[in-house]
């Protein structure tokens, strides 16, 4: 008979790729492990259909290339993360989809808000996916090592992602002088969501002493904040992007960059946290559309299990 862990030990013992489904974990651990593995998978679905329009919208064979590549991979890793969820038995990955499709599931604040021009995209490509990789890299040392082992896979992706923004950036950096000027108000715009991505301030994240005392996160979001700061500000600098007057950003003795993070509108971050963000709406009904559209092919791929059992059918002779 299996007994099941109690969080005590879960405790004692948290520590990278320390758990896995021949662990019977506390109902505790595994719904914590749950929500952020599904956040993070709903995340990565809506960044790649905030996306999607661009593949059209390149200015170039290329581009279009690269980005098509660039949604499929961050759709593959959507999928990859509810079955890391999924191992965990509180959740089906249909359950997920649904919710998601629903306007249940939560995501990241930046694919709430509508993108509408091809200078917009290395708001995403570069800075948001820079972010991410920032947060992804400690995620490899998670305690639930189904999610640690995506981790590599969608690691690994990510960086050809970021380089494919930095590329784009750098095209419209040494653009034309409108080029740069529309560059410039992109970056205004999407800057305060991008220090946002990491979440609520410490003082105000409910779910980072749990998730940190069993293994599941390693840092911080004030941590990440400031990590992701010190690293991709010097870039935005480089290709000669001016840093808005708000949110404050200080230099401190050492080098290294602080935030005035009360400058930052919190209560629309909120409001995006609850799906509740009218604009943001918009990227939720285009997602339960597009469940809705293929809802025959989920019907015809279960009537086909059903009346075969999930075996394919002999190859003729």
């Amino acid at each position: 008979m299996t007994v099941t862990m109690d969080l005590e030990t879960v405790k004692e013992r948290a520590g990278p790729r320390q758990f896995s489904t021949e662990d019977d974990m506390p109902e505790e651990y595994r719904k914590a492990a749950t929500r952020m593995i599904q956040f993070h998978a709903n995340s990565e679905i809506m960044g790649a259909y905030l996306e999607r329009p661009f593949i059209r919208e390149a200015p170039s064979l290329d581009r279009k290339l690269a980005y098509s590549a660039k949604t499929q991979d961050e759709l593959g890793h959507g999928q990859l993360l509810y079955r890391a969820a999924e191992s965990l038995g509180v959740k089906t990955r249909d359950q997920m989809l649904d919710e998601l499709a629903n306007g249940e599931g939560k995501f990241l604040n930046c694919f709430h808000y509508p993108m509408e021009s091809w200078v917009e995209t290395p708001m995403i490509a570069f800075f948001v996916d820079g972010a991410a990789m920032r947060r992804q890299a400690t995620l490899k040392r998670s305690s639930w090592e189904p999610y640690a082992h995506a981790m590599d896979k969608v690691c690994f992706e990510e960086g050809f992602h970021i380089k494919h923004g930095e590329s784009i950036l750098k095209e419209l950096a040494t653009g034309s002088k409108r080029e740069q000027e529309m560059l410039q108000e992109a970056f205004e715009m999407w800057w305060p969501r991008i220090i946002q991505f990491f979440g609520p301030t410490d003082d105000d994240s409910t779910h980072h002493d749990f998730s940190a005392e069993v293994g599941l996160k390693q840092m911080t979001n004030d941590e990440l904040r400031r990590a992701f700061l010190n690293q991709y500000l010097p870039k935005a600098e480089k290709y000669g992007l001016e840093i808005p007057d708000t949110p404050r950003i200080e230099k401190n003795d050492d080098g290294k960059y602080e935030i005035e993070e009360d400058d930052l509108d919190w209560s629309e971050f909120f409001e995006i946290a609850g799906n509740e963000y009218e604009p943001g709406r918009g990227q939720i009904d285009a997602r339960k559309h597009a469940h809705e559209a293929v809802k025959w092919v989920r019907e015809t791929l279960d009537d086909y299990e059903t009346t075969t059992g999930g075996h394919a059918p002999q190859a003729a002779d």
